[in-house]
């Protein structure tokens, strides 16, 4: 069994206790000591470390799936896993001595993100300074180190959008996760003062996005990364969205196969506009998986061939996962309409479903109102907008 149908397996066993404890994840706002445990148990965050110091090197399609599988389970969990495990393949893409220094005395370590440039950066000898507060960055507690986004200023004083890993002891982490989706997830804002990093902590994004970063040549008789680091890292995204909408299906049929009427008696499961609304979110959730799966395994061809995608194929690769979380979204929403009142109680799974969806659909990266611009541009012939993210 290689480490794909290993690790598919594995997921599946502890399913059913991850799901068991979401509730607790909400209740803490961050993913329970359990869950963590048990993934790190079935080794996932190895997914996208190099067989160099131990890893799996699955390919993208196949991580995906894991990280679909677990979102049934518990949103929030899979929100945070994934990005750690996401987290490490954008790490292959620094130097040697950073990769070094995290995985050389074993993998059993995280890197959490947050990649806004929302701090100040000082160029000094040897690296930069920064100072500031970074939100969102999910999972933080359980972290060894965090990737910050930050923007330097080169010779010609322009800006050069970077990512920089900080190790824990460099920053301080403060508790204001309140959310109404991804409860689970413990995203609080990290602060930074006067913290120097290294340059070999330090890659732009136009070199990880290119093959141009100090870790681009490092492993050339791998299939994973020669690509461009985003797709993998926002694959995420995508994953726990189809997974939530996937649960919700599950969820609604559960439900309303027995619901009966409070006021009449009629059986809810046989009433037709609730079939139909079954049916058409059915359609919708298949056809987000289908989406999906082909921009994955196009990504996964570029990727083994070592050739990086133009722009065009870019901007689709991206939007077609936002496009896909719109469906999703939209599919879940409308299995609430016919689910009844009591479906909004808290110790519903719908409701938290919907609470999970609508916020990773408002994400920066996931808002198709964004996406439908990018592509829109493109389509016609125009420049990128560079206010637009």
């Amino acid at each position: 069994m290689n480490h794909y149908d290993c690790l598919l397996e594995k997921i599946q066993e502890i399913t059913p206790f991850l799901a068991q404890n979401s509730a607790q994840c909400e209740q803490n706002r961050m993913v329970s000591h359990e869950n963590i445990e048990a993934l790190q148990s079935i080794e996932l965050h190895k997914a996208f470390i190099p067989k160099k110091y131990g890893g799996y090197e699955l390919s993208l399609p196949e991580f995906s799936n894991c990280i679909t599988e677990l979102a049934k389970a518990c949103g929030s969990t899979a929100w945070v896993y994934g990005l750690f495990s996401a987290n490490n393949h954008t790490l292959t893409y620094f130097s040697e001595q950073l990769q070094d220094e995290i995985w050389k005395d074993g993998t059993n370590t995280f890197t959490a993100c947050t990649i806004a440039p929302m701090n100040t950066v000082e160029e000094v000898d040897g690296g930069i300074i920064i100072n500031g507060e970074m939100g969102w960055s999910s999972g933080i507690d359980y972290a060894d180190r965090v990737i910050i986004g930050c923007n330097r200023i080169n010779s010609a004083g322009q800006k050069v959008y970077s990512l920089a890993v900080v190790p824990k002891g460099d920053y301080e982490i403060i508790d204001d996760w309140y959310a109404m989706g991804l409860k689970g997830t413990g995203s609080k804002t990290i602060r930074m003062t006067n913290v120097f990093i290294p340059e070999y902590r330090i890659e732009a994004i136009m070199g990880l996005m290119g093959g141009k970063s100090s870790g681009a040549c490092l492993y050339p008789e791998s299939m994973i990364y020669s690509a461009p680091f985003r797709p993998y890292f926002s694959s995420v995204f995508a994953a726990v969205g189809l997974g939530v909408a996937e649960a919700s299906l599950t969820a609604f049929k559960d439900k309303t196969r027995n619901r009966i009427r409070a006021y009449t008696g009629a059986h809810v499961g046989l009433s037709t506009p609730t079939l139909m609304r079954l049916a058409e979110s059915t359609h919708q959730i298949t056809a987000a998986r289908l989406l999906l799966e082909t921009s994955l395994q196009e990504i996964k061809e570029f990727s083994a061939r070592k050739e990086y995608p133009n722009r065009t194929t870019w901007i689709n690769w991206r939007t077609n996962q936002a496009y896909a979380l719109k469906m999703c979204k939209e599919a879940v929403e409308r299995l609430m309409d016919s689910a009844g009142a009591s479906a909004l109680l808290e110790n519903c799974i719908l409701q938290r479903l919907l609470r999970d969806i609508t916020i990773i659909t408002a994400h920066a990266y996931t808002d198709y109102d964004i996406c439908a611009q990018i592509l829109g541009r493109e389509l016609i012939g125009l420049e990128p907008d560079p206010a637009i993210y």
